[in-house]
């Protein structure tokens, strides 16, 4: 197949298709507009959807019932009588450099993260995703990861609107571990040791590596690195008890009753950092001058900044108006209000979506399409268009100063 003839005869652009994920442990908040007759499109038994990954090109750990291809996102091509599609991890291993730009694939020879879309009722367990020695004893890679509540999907909020983060300055190591010896007296507690925060729409945070965090219920747009490695360290969640294997997931069968080693994959400075918040929480960051950028016909900010390993933009492009949008490298994208057009695309917001229905709402822009310009169109006269834009790492972007 001529994947080069594909991005060519999309302008740089490739049109992705809706990609759903269930996690059966969660039930789905049913606000990523999907069919209501379709959250549970994959069976009961594998649990409701309540996540759509976007430009993701690895498969998600949902266990054996999963499809290989589960979470990975396809490539859309040809009309409408008919429609082809194809993985967008082959389209990006074919064209190479020519897809995500010479840096990306020199380095990482692969589109190296993803973002999602999470929608979960309750809130998630006390987890942590592994740091790169620990996920590569497993054969996996680290999983930092950034969050952003978008006002659009959160007019209702959830049951539990705020995330646990880290943990108490104070703790001790040999707190978390007694929180392991109980596992299977109930509550182990290992919420006491933690604090939660209110969630701000609008507003975001970064998380590296090896940090506890129990994501709360707001729709949450979710860039990160392509991993999907994780420990859970609470016992009981929404009432829900919990087996020992959630725990030893992605830790090496050696290791699997080591409680030493288990609390050693957490990031321990981090975890009790007294200033938590003034590192990790994220306000948007215009990305130039407010005034300038309106008088252009748009406004973008950053929402999500300070980690080496990805980025988010949010772009509103305003009634009535057309503006040339341009970066620095490539990224993947999703509408979250408004209709109108990105070239030769067409850009709409879906009111509801059917499981397996093609929509466009998102899409990829290729290394040079971006640094080239894509002009937007947006002829309403009332509504503006909103996307979120995920971006890997570049180090020409001042969003990527580290941690």
């Amino acid at each position: 197949m001529d994947y080069k003839t594909i991005l060519d005869e999309g302008e740089g652009i490739l049109h992705l298709v809706p990609n759903w994920v269930p996690r059966a442990s969660y039930l789905p908040g049913r606000r990523l507009k999907l069919h209501p007759k379709d959250i549970y499109a994959m069976k009961t038994i594998r649990g409701g959807i309540n996540t759509r990954w976007l430009a993701s090109p690895i498969k998600a750990d949902n266990g054996p019932l999963a499809p290989p291809d589960e979470g990975m996102s396809y490539v859309v091509f040809g009309n409408s009588d008919k429609y082809q599609k194809v993985l967008f991890k082959d389209v990006v291993s074919d064209l190479g450099a020519a897809c995500i730009g010479s840096v990306l694939w020199d380095k990482y020879h692969r589109w190296p993260v993803l973002a999602k879309l999470f929608d979960f009722k309750g809130s998630l367990p006390h987890h942590l995703h592994l740091m790169p020695e620990h996920a590569a004893l497993v054969g996996g890679e680290m999983k930092p990861e950034g969050y952003y509540f978008p006002w659009q999907m959160n007019t209702y909020q959830g049951d539990f609107p705020f995330t646990y983060f880290g943990l108490e300055p104070g703790t001790t190591r040999e707190d978390i571990r007694h929180c392991l010896e109980i596992w299977d007296q109930g509550d182990n507690h290992i919420l006491d040791l933690t604090r939660a925060y209110r969630l701000e729409l609008g507003t975001g945070w970064v998380l590296p590596a090896g940090v506890l965090h129990a994501p709360g219920s707001l729709v949450t747009y979710e860039p990160q690195w392509a991993s999907d490695v994780q420990a859970v360290f609470q016992s009981v969640v929404n009432n829900t008890p919990l087996d020992w294997g959630a725990v030893i997931k992605d830790v090496p069968k050696e290791k699997h009753h080591d409680l030493d080693y288990l609390v050693s994959l957490l990031n321990w400075e981090i975890n009790i950092s007294p200033d938590f918040k003034q590192k990790y929480f994220r306000k948007p960051i215009p990305v130039n001058s407010i005034e300038e950028m309106k008088e252009l016909g748009y406004f973008e900010s950053w929402v999500s900044y300070g980690s080496p390993f990805f980025a988010a933009k949010e772009l509103t492009i305003l009634p009535g108006r057309e503006a040339t949008i341009r970066d620095s490298g490539p990224y993947g994208f999703v509408l979250m209000q408004g209709h109108g057009s990105m070239g030769r695309w067409p850009l709409e917001t879906p009111t509801i979506i059917r499981f397996g229905q093609y929509t466009y709402d998102e899409y990829f822009v290729s290394f040079d399409a971006a640094r080239e310009g894509v002009t937007i169109c947006n002829p309403s006269i009332s509504e503006p268009i909103v996307m979120l834009k995920h971006f890997g790492p570049n180090l020409d972007s001042p969003a990527m100063a580290s941690f």
